[in-house]
């Protein structure tokens, strides 16, 4: 029995890990299927508003690893399992990483070319509040084109982070005053299947 193609082969997987992750209250970002050698690599990005640490991506792993031994079935022969969290510079693409992204900075480019960085304050389904150059902007998704998160190798000003909370609280959005998303590092955890 031959196995699937890569891109159909991370189909049939996706809802088996997707269904893990989310079982243990975790976000699938990303599901990847290469072919290393005779083994396949299975990379899995997972992420949660809480942030992701070494303890949460080893619990993801051991979910992922569970699930997948139970579907025999959908593997042909040996395969390496790398459950890792975003990395800094994933870019944000989804109102969930702009609402993780609360208090960060932000560098965005607009589909119409001009650039700009601002901290980031309530965000909703459509788009964000965020502070730029002193004033408080409504910056809509759809006129993002690319946004990735600056690191910052200080605390962020107290009178910016007022500012932004001040913003928020007097939203109308039900998200109001949500607690700010930790830092997210590059957490992997390598599992070996030998199949």
């Amino acid at each position: 029995m031959s196995s699937p193609p890569r891109g159909e082969f991370a189909a049939q997987l996706e809802p088996v890990v997707r269904e893990a992750v989310t079982a243990i209250g975790f976000d699938l970002e990303l599901l990847d299927v290469q072919q290393a050698g005779r083994r396949r690599l299975v990379k899995v990005v997972v992420d949660s508003d809480q942030g992701i640490g070494l303890d949460e991506v080893a619990e993801a792993s051991r979910a992922v690893s569970a699930a997948l031994d139970a579907e025999d079935d959908l593997f042909v022969g040996p395969y390496t399992l790398e459950v890792t969290s975003p990395g800094v510079d994933r870019p944000l693409t989804r109102p969930r990483h702009w609402t993780r992204a609360r208090h960060r900075l932000v560098r965005a480019r607009q589909r119409d070319g001009a650039e700009f960085t601002g901290r980031v304050g309530e965000a909703d389904e459509t788009g964000v509040t965020m502070l730029v150059d002193g004033a408080l902007r409504r910056v809509d998704y759809a006129e993002v084109e690319r946004a990735v998160v600056e690191v910052e190798f200080r605390q962020p000003p107290a009178e910016e982070l007022a500012l932004l909370d001040q913003a928020g609280t007097s939203a109308d959005s039900p998200s109001a005053g949500s607690p700010s998303a930790g830092p997210h590092s590059d957490n992997t955890e390598t599992e070996e299947e030998s199949r």
